[in-house]
């Protein structure tokens, strides 16, 4: 087994085997928390305007995700887990969208297989990658916007990799790490509403969703579900 880190959308477009896109801050800490509160299933899309048609269509019922960090209009959530947590959403099929994780999901075309990454699923998503004992796992860390390397997705590219290898890090380390970086100041900021304080307590609760999430391409869609790794 041979494992590799890269990072942002040029590394989930060069994506090879088994490949994990990570997104912490928020977008796949989200949509764990959105199976917790019973969804049936995540639709993922690159672009607010894509998901917006497929709901018009009939594909899904509820958009939720970000521009720039914002709910874009006519969504009905933002890229929230405490938002999503405090939602009624059980047997939904929801529509996501964000500048990063689904972004990079979408760009990973050259993939075998397709994991959600983040904090919350980590433990879950290795267990049900071991199963299948593949040859390459290519961890992907999408950063801000796809664009510039962030703490929270590098610290968990590297301690699933290290999960991967049979080691233990300690998770009070890996959450101080993240808390000194710079992208956890934003959920301290009053004038950036948007995020809210809770986003990164939950996204930071390590290994606390005993699933994994699996991409699957479904009559053209990008279909993400939890995988029970029991």
């Amino acid at each position: 087994m041979k494992i590799y880190i890269n990072s942002l959308l040029s590394g989930a477009k060069n994506a090879r085997g088994t490949v994990i896109i990570i997104d912490v801050f928020r977008a796949f800490s989200t949509a764990a928390f959105a199976f917790v509160g019973g969804a049936e299933k995540i639709i993922l899309v690159n672009g607010a305007q894509k998901a917006l048609e497929l709901k018009k269509k009939g594909y899904g019922d509820i958009c939720f995700g970000e521009v720039d960090g914002i709910k874009p209009d006519g969504f009905d959530f933002g890229n929230s887990p405490y938002e999503i947590s405090n939602s009624n959403i059980e047997g939904k099929v929801l529509i996501q969208s964000t500048m990063a994780g689904t972004a990079g999901v979408v760009a990973a075309k050259n993939a075998d297989d397709i994991y959600l990454g983040s904090l919350v699923i980590a433990e879950a998503t290795v267990k049900s990658i071991k199963k299948s004992k593949p040859q390459i796992i290519d961890i992907i860390a999408m950063g801000s916007g796809g664009e510039f390397r962030t703490d929270e997705d590098e610290q968990c590219a590297l301690y699933l990799r290290n999960l991967l290898e049979g080691r233990l890090p300690d998770i009070a380390a890996v959450k101080k790490l993240i808390l000194t970086g710079n992208e956890s100041d934003k959920f301290d900021d009053s004038t950036l509403t948007h995020f809210h304080p809770q986003d990164r307590e939950l996204a930071l609760q390590i290994n606390s969703i005993p699933f994994a999430i699996k991409v699957k391409k479904i009559d053209g869609l990008l279909i993400a579900s939890p995988v029970d790794t029991n």
